[in-house]
């Protein structure tokens, strides 16, 4: 992981500057094909002008006028092909350079350290995709940019050698427009920044509710929730009004202006013929030019907007790709083996916890309290930076704070009750990587056989995405057996199976017990079926293990564990 810089005085301009740096050669070429289109279409309308100056000679001849023709084919090719190659390479690299970004962000979201930012992942989503976009657009709008300004230029040199006021009104114009543009164009990028955290939110939003959909609908809290959304998307509505405005306003004043600055020149050039100043062909370039000019006008007015824009969004990646880690882990390994101590934690609604499971036994946690559980489901899955509690965890006799979090991952896997489902197939969800030796014994071992008959395709069967066309028990099953098919030194366990029936249950708690035979086991249950196949059961209560002893024997002795496991 690398470390981000502490200062980041300026990080948008960073990102942007790197965008710039690693596309540099893509962009030379989309300069120089993208300035021999403007040139090019710059020199259209002066050919013309040239054609009819030499067409009201005495001395014309039909060789220069056919070379004169062909002057405009080779200027007409020239427009056209410089126009697709040059699109081409630049579109190419833009939509490489998002992709780049993309791969960024998700990367910082998916590395095992959370990283110490303010953003739900809703508002992540958003930034890997608009704003790695938009920023990535930068790698087009300064090439566009460049070849605008050699057409301006080309047709102000062009101007001025047939009269120097028309050259300097060119220049002095564009000076003014883009003086003009550059102030309402710092109010586009804040507008587009606020707009862009809005709908941010009110995607985090979205996310939050379709993750809470049935308990909400449980409670009849759904109306609420949706209200709320309604509030967030609202706002989201407004700011992007004003953007719309201040776009508008921005596109209708740099039209405006262009259209005046062209109607100068053509009204100049007018009253210089008609004085005798200039020529008729000087005047049909010039009449020619000024219309011309008016679309490299527009773009070189436009792109003050967009670079706006993008380093607005770049601002918002660097708020993801430039925050320091919650934690700085170890560098080293767990040692060979399966043995895990927890000793005097506290955190949460735990106090002072203590045990220890040897390597290769199978244990289970009664839990009292839910929250006491999950805790300790947090802590054991690192998701807890060691600094953040009191109290030592030991995987192999190492601490954790030493350790590796991608290293403990490996080494110890800890299954939420909640275990996402993902778009794929059966196969894809059970074995991601397509690495697993063990996918056939996870799948009899957590009941999932049924399902995988059921259909033609067996494992290969399409799932939808968070799992929508299976069951809760069907969901749950499948991610028991992933966590099965992982196949690690340590396997934590919470809450396995609370969405299947009975009998199912009795099933996967046998096959659970064999298949992890030799190798440590923590469940985190209260399912009579469980804790009957572990070799102890040990009771959390009130944050601290009070007692600890066979299923059978807690069932015969205690009767508060009787009360709590009973069903």
């Amino acid at each position: 992981m690398t470390t981000p810089d502490t200062q980041r005085p300026r990080p948008g301009s960073d990102i942007l500057r790197t965008a710039l740096r690693r596309n540099v050669g893509a962009m030379v070429w989309g300069t120089l094909l993208m300035g021999l289109y403007q040139a090019g279409e710059t020199a259209f309308p002066i050919a013309l002008g040239m054609i009819v100056e030499h067409t009201l000679r005495d001395d014309r001849n039909l060789g220069s006028l056919a070379l004169s023709i062909g002057a405009l084919a080779v200027i007409i090719t020239t427009v056209s092909l410089s126009w697709r190659f040059g699109m081409r390479i630049l579109q190419k690299a833009n939509t490489t350079e998002a992709h780049r970004w993309r791969v960024r962000v998700a990367e910082c979201g998916l590395q095992p350290v959370a990283r110490d930012v303010d953003l739900k992942s809703g508002e992540v989503l958003t930034i890997a995709t608009e704003d790695a976009d938009q920023t990535a657009d930068i790698v087009e709008v300064v090439p566009m940019l460049i070849s605008s300004l050699v057409a301006v230029l080309v047709a102000a040199v062009a101007l001025g050698l047939a009269d120097l006021r028309l050259g300097l009104l060119v220049i002095v114009g564009t000076v003014a427009i883009l003086s003009i543009l550059s102030v309402m164009s710092k109010r586009i990028g804040a507008s587009t920044q606020e707009q862009q955290a809005r709908v941010a939110r009110a995607g985090a939003k979205v996310a939050d509710l379709i993750t809470g959909l049935r308990p909400l609908h449980g409670f009849g809290g759904n109306h609420a929730a949706f209200r709320s959304y309604r509030e967030v998307s609202t706002e989201a509505k407004q700011q992007a009004i004003t953007v719309a405005k201040v776009n508008g306003a921005y596109a209708g004043t740099a039209l405006a202006l262009n259209a005046v600055l062209a109607a100068a020149v053509t009204l100049t050039a007018g009253w210089l013929a008609f004085t005798g100043g200039i020529g008729i062909g000087d005047l049909v370039m010039a009449v020619g030019l000024a219309q011309f000019i008016m679309e490299p006008l527009k773009m070189f007015s436009e792109m003050p907007k967009y670079v706006m824009i993008a380093r607005a969004s770049a601002a918002r990646m660097a708020l993801v790709l430039n925050a320091p880690p919650v934690t700085t882990p170890g560098p080293e390994r767990p040692a060979a083996g399966g043995d895990l101590e927890v000793d005097c934690v506290r955190h949460g609604s735990l106090r002072k916890l203590k045990f220890k499971v040897p390597a290769g036994e199978f244990v289970a946690i009664a839990a009292y309290q839910p929250h006491a559980a999950a805790d300790l489901a947090a802590i054991l899955a690192a998701k807890v930076p060691p600094d953040a509690y009191d109290g030592t965890v030991r995987v192999s006799g190492q601490e954790l704070a030493d350790l590796s979090v991608a290293a403990v991952r490996e080494h110890m896997l800890v299954n939420p009750y909640d275990g996402e489902i993902f778009a794929g197939t059966l196969r894809t969800n059970i074995d991601p990587s397509g690495t697993s030796g063990s996918v056939a014994e996870a799948v009899e071992a957590s009941m999932l056989t049924d399902v995988v008959a059921l259909h033609r395709e067996g494992l290969d069967y399409a799932v939808r995405d968070r799992g929508a066309n299976l069951s809760g028990g069907q969901r749950q099953r499948l991610s028991l057996a992933r966590a099965l098919a992982a196949d690690t030194e340590v396997l934590v366990l919470h809450d396995p199976t609370t969405a299947v029936d009975a009998v199912t249950e009795q099933l996967i708690a046998r096959k659970i017990a064999h298949l992890r035979r030799g190798r440590t086991t923590i469940v985190l249950t209260s399912s009579p079926a469980l804790l009957d196949v572990a070799d102890r059961v040990l009771i959390l209560d009130e944050g601290a293990i009070t007692a600890e002893d066979t299923h059978r024997h807690l069932l015969a002795t205690d009767e508060g564990y009787c009360r709590a496991v009973a069903r």
